[in-house]
């Protein structure tokens, strides 16, 4: 049984991206275009790790993450930011968020795939 990512950004060609590179290695992924979205499909489907954008509409990635770690489902599931920002008081706000780990846009797939493997093993 394959491990289930969700992945939330606003960006249909990121979201592409992170589905063609995640599914290639292996891994299933789930879709969603924002906050509000990602937390319904969280809710309704168990998933293994969350990479999230920070800047969404309707919720961004630091609001998605303080609701999924209020989730008894979600205490221990890996969250990953991934962002443009690379400042670092926004770093410690995901941090103290819940947020696992931190990958800054524009990133390489293998990068990509390299830190879902270390998180999930």
């Amino acid at each position: 049984m394959s491990k289930v990512v969700l992945s939330v950004d606003d960006s249909a060609s990121v979201r592409q991206m992170v589905k063609l590179t995640l599914s290639g290695a292996g891994y299933e992924v789930i879709q969603a275009s924002d906050g509000a979205e990602g937390l319904s499909k969280a809710r309704s489907t168990a998933v293994d790790m969350v990479v999230t954008d920070l800047n969404m509409p309707n919720m961004n990635g630091l609001a998605l993450i303080r609701e999924l770690r209020k989730l008894p489902a979600y205490r221990g599931v890996p969250i990953i930011f991934v962002t443009t920002e690379s400042d670092e008081a926004i770093k410690k706000e995901a941090k103290a968020a819940g947020a696992t780990g931190w990958i800054t846009k524009p990133f390489q797939q293998e990068q990509l795939v390299a830190v879902v493997k270390r998180v999930l093993g």
